[in-house]
């Protein structure tokens, strides 16, 4: 458990918890994202990517999304990117090469995007998967890239973990990211709250990506 945010409503508490601990997993423990390195997130604007985006700029790093809107790319880039990519205008491939590519990718799409995600990467450059939109199975992956430029691919989730792990992230988020959600530095990104009985309408709302940030549900 954790304790709630100095100035933070239950809400508010309720929506930064899951994404806090999957950022920091993949993206600082897993990823090992350093001050200075660019990390490529893609889904921008969901509830991960608005986590990441401003957890990445806290801790120094310059970060590059995708997104499937100008709209969306514009709040991105509020949060503090500093290059959003609307997916459906740019290959975000071609657009990594003029930027110089990525040390660190965090995907939750998969699928086609995996051979795609390695075509970005630094040297010594680390994939992290967390999800996956697109399928798991990839017929068609070539593996010599990856021994080139001595990447790294990983991921994990969090439901599988030990109870002693899941306190260790805990730890970890009370000393490093507690702080900067207390400050100021950064915030939840709440786009709508629904009472429980229409979860149903939630999972619509949720399935059809219009939304930016985080979909809750109040229990009360």
């Amino acid at each position: 458990c954790l304790p709630i945010p100095k100035g933070f409503t239950l809400e508010q508490a309720a929506s930064v918890v899951e994404t806090s601990y999957t950022v920091w997993t993949n993206v600082f423990t897993r990823g090992r994202l350093q001050a200075n390195e660019t990390i490529l997130i893609h889904g921008g604007s969901s509830g991960i990517g608005t986590t990441a985006i401003q957890l990445a700029k806290a801790f120094g790093a310059r970060v590059i999304v995708t997104a499937g809107s100008d709209a969306k790319c514009a709040v991105c880039n509020d949060l503090g990117a500093d290059r959003s990519i609307n997916y459906q205008d740019e290959d975000f491939v071609e657009v990594m090469k003029s930027e110089g590519g990525a040390d660190v990718i965090l995907d939750m799409v998969g699928g086609p995007y995996i051979q795609r995600n390695l075509n970005c990467l630094n040297v010594e450059g680390r994939l992290c998967q967390i999800a996956f939109l697109q399928p798991p199975v990839v017929e068609k992956f070539n593996f010599l890239k990856m021994l080139t430029m001595r990447l790294t691919l990983t991921g994990s989730t969090l439901r599988p973990r030990t109870v002693e792990q899941k306190a260790e992230i805990a730890e970890d988020l009370k000393k490093y990211v507690w702080p900067l959600y207390e400050n100021g530095k950064i915030k939840p990104v709440l786009y709508k709250t629904f009472p429980l009985e229409k979860a149903c309408e939630a999972h619509v709302l949720m399935e059809s990506s219009k939304h930016i940030g985080k979909i809750m549900l109040n229990c009360n």
